[in-house]
């Protein structure tokens, strides 16, 4: 009876599909000069319809017939373009099928890609809203395709070992998932608390609070020389940026002989592949254009109409939905606030619909084919929030059709043939504020530059690209940040042969004097630039600085007191004290970097608030220390050995994964 349901229902909404293209092409043969279909004699107002029924049948037809082919054809231009060409690929059907079946007249080319343009909208908007709106029908579509798929390469699934399932969830502090569990935004991941079949825990980050640094942690158990999201080498004299393929493999290189958590796995949305040679939009796995050619895995979704479809009306969706949020979030004078136009409406649907779209379905059929282990990164919650703050409705939103996605796999795996224990984690959190330009009228590059330079920070000529503002930010995961901005930039600013690059991660600063081969202590820099450390710990937007001491040894340096990074002595007031327990201990850490910066500047920290003062444009941010960006969370079976308290670093949270994975 299921079976004959699923049948009926497919008919019926194939009927209507098809009734609507037709009438839409009816309607579009009144409206449009150059296009005319063959009216029936004797059938009145409906005259046309036979023929515009037999059109959208053909083209329908034929779109499922040579869809694939098309986009395969032009699979190296990566997904971020794929949905437009998908348009393209709409017109040359049509105009097969208008010579196929002679029953339009069109006066001119552009009148083909009219009525084609017609159809792809209508038959996208119809069959995407039925495939959006019901999950059910989407998740069955889902489990028949990568069931399908596995019986055609032969496939088992798994060893009849538990298969592990981890779920990241970018961005997500422990606090802000509490709230949402408490308001009911969650009802998929509450549900996992509530019936205690899992327990939801902290974690606690390193110094450097991103992405990068965490998977590496997670995936290879290694994250040292990480000092932040981008920093400059001095060894190659080029910035090093966890966006850029090239640098994200370079990193998996140098953890060649690590213990990969996914080893024998897959690996979804993230930055590294983390020792899986099944791969699907990884950054440090892309090769080709700029635009992500070269198919990195997402072949198998947009060559399905059925997933593109859905995508697209879901993308062009989330568009709008930006700008009327952003529109909504000024007018209300909603503050701490940033700008939200140019490319950020595009960059954002693309993040939250199209890549989330595809390592869903990768991860689907990852679950049919019972391949384990598998670590997948969901990215929205992270992209809206650097926006539109950490707690705010649109930020819920988001991260509300995350958790719809969320119960979609733990529907998908409980109908796998092999049991999986899931796991839902974060890499970071976010902290909320003002941002440091917002507050103090300039930001640290213009800062920095100006007193190394002595000239004003409206006038000095370096490039906006020094601080490396862009749409992900802090964290950026690098899939977006390649297929929609990328590009080289050279971030040695011009003047003297002692001014310094500047980078930020959030509220972590990073002043790095390419001149020195090794690391610049405070003896240098003081003869170089006397005012630089002065105007750094004496500014109301800065927390503290880290910087090496002449004869060895590095020094935290505040506003009113010193800390002995080796010994911990305190001078004065203590610069760390605000930034909790632990504090001292991570800074040490990163002190002993290869590729630790000159000086590590760290915004300061409102505990009062939780709020911190961003280096970049972002109200929600991360990078460095200073409330809820260093706390993210773990969700894990209950029934799995408790991870220790307190769980502190990504390499810590590496081997708790790992040992999960290795239980039968």
């Amino acid at each position: 009876m299921h079976r004959l349901g699923s049948v009926a229902r497919f008919v019926v909404e194939f009927a209507v599909l098809w009734l609507i293209a037709a009438l839409a092409l009816v309607l579009t043969d009144s409206v449009l000069s150059g296009v005319r279909l063959t009216a029936m004699p004797g059938v009145g107002p409906l005259a046309t319809l036979p023929a515009a029924l037999a059109l959208a049948l053909v083209f329908g037809l034929l779109s499922v017939t040579l869809w694939p082919l098309l986009m395969r054809a032009m699979l190296w231009a990566g997904p971020a373009l794929l949905f437009l060409f998908s348009f393209v690929g709409n017109w040359l059907i049509m105009m097969l099928t208008v010579w196929i079946v002679p029953l339009a007249t069109v006066e001119r080319a552009r009148d083909v890609l009219l009525l084609a343009v017609v159809l792809s909208v209508v038959g996208s908007g119809v069959a995407g809203a039925v495939a959006a709106r019901r999950d059910d029908t989407y998740r069955l579509m889902l489990v028949r395709r990568s069931t399908s798929r596995m019986r055609r390469r032969g496939a088992t699934a798994g060893d009849g070992r538990p298969g592990l399932l981890c779920i990241q969830i970018d961005g997500l502090g422990h606090g802000v998932l509490q709230r949402a569990i408490g308001d009911g935004v969650v009802p998929n991941l509450a549900g996992l608390v509530h019936d205690g079949s899992h327990v939801l825990t902290p974690w606690h980050t390193d110094w450097s609070s991103q992405t990068g640094a965490s998977q590496l942690g997670i995936l290879y158990g290694d994250n040292h020389n990480v000092p932040a999201f981008r920093w400059y080498d001095k060894t190659r004299n080029a910035v090093a940026v966890f966006s850029n393929p090239a640098d994200n493999a370079l990193r998996e290189v140098e953890r060649a002989d690590r213990d990969a958590l996914l080893t024998g796995g897959a690996s979804r949305g993230n930055l590294f592949s983390g020792g899986a040679d099944d791969n699907v939009l990884v950054v440090s796995r892309m090769r080709g254009a700029r635009m992500g050619g070269g198919a990195i895995g997402y072949a198998d979704y947009f060559v399905d109409p059925a997933g593109a479809v859905r995508t697209a009306v879901r993308l062009v969706a989330e568009v709008v939905r930006e700008i009327v949020q952003a529109g909504r979030q000024r007018f209300a004078d909603v503050t701490p606030r940033v700008r939200r136009g140019g490319l950020y409406p595009l960059v954002r649907a693309f993040t939250t619909v199209v890549e989330t779209d595809v390592v869903v379905a990768a991860v689907a059929g990852d679950l049919i084919a019972g391949r384990s282990p598998v670590y997948v990164d969901l990215v929205g919650y992270d992209e809206v929030s650097h926006h539109s703050g950490i707690d705010r409705p649109e930020t819920r939103d988001v991260l509300r059709k995350l958790d719809a996605e969320i119960g979609l796999l733990a529907a998908i795996a409980a109908q796998a043939g092999r049991r999986y224990r899931i796991v839902v984690l974060s890499d970071h959190g976010q902290s909320q504020g003002a941002t440091f330009g917002q507050r103090y009228g300039e930001t640290l590059d213009e800062l920095v530059l100006r007193v190394c330079d002595g000239t004003p920070a409206a006038h000095h000529p370096h490039t906006a690209a020094t601080m490396g503002t862009r749409g992900r930010g802090a964290e950026g995961l690098g899939y977006a940040e390649a297929s929609l901005r990328s590009g080289a930039v050279d971030t040695r600013a011009p003047g003297s042969p002692t001014t310094p690059v500047v980078l930020a991660s959030g509220n972590l600063g990073l002043v790095s004097f390419p001149v020195v081969p090794g690391r610049a202590d405070t003896s240098w820099i003081t003869e170089h630039h006397p005012g630089l450390l002065p105007a750094l710990t004496g500014h109301p937007g800065v927390g503290f600085v880290l910087v090496a001491r002449e004869g060895g040894g590095s020094v935290v340096i505040g506003a009113d007191g010193t800390v002995d990074v080796t010994t911990g002595e305190v001078t004065g007031r203590d610069p760390l004290a605000a930034f909790g327990p632990g504090a001292l201990d991570r800074v040490r850490r990163t002190d002993g970097f290869d590729n630790v910066a000159d000086v590590m500047v760290n915004g300061r920290y409102w505990p009062d608030s939780g709020e911190v003062a961003a280096f970049e444009e972002q109200v929600g941010s991360h990078g460095g220390l200073g409330g809820p960006q260093n706390t993210p969370f773990l969700l894990y079976p209950a029934d799995l050995p408790a991870p220790p308290t307190p769980l502190q670093g990504a390499e810590a949270v590496h081997a708790v994964l790992t040992g999960w994975r290795d239980l039968d």
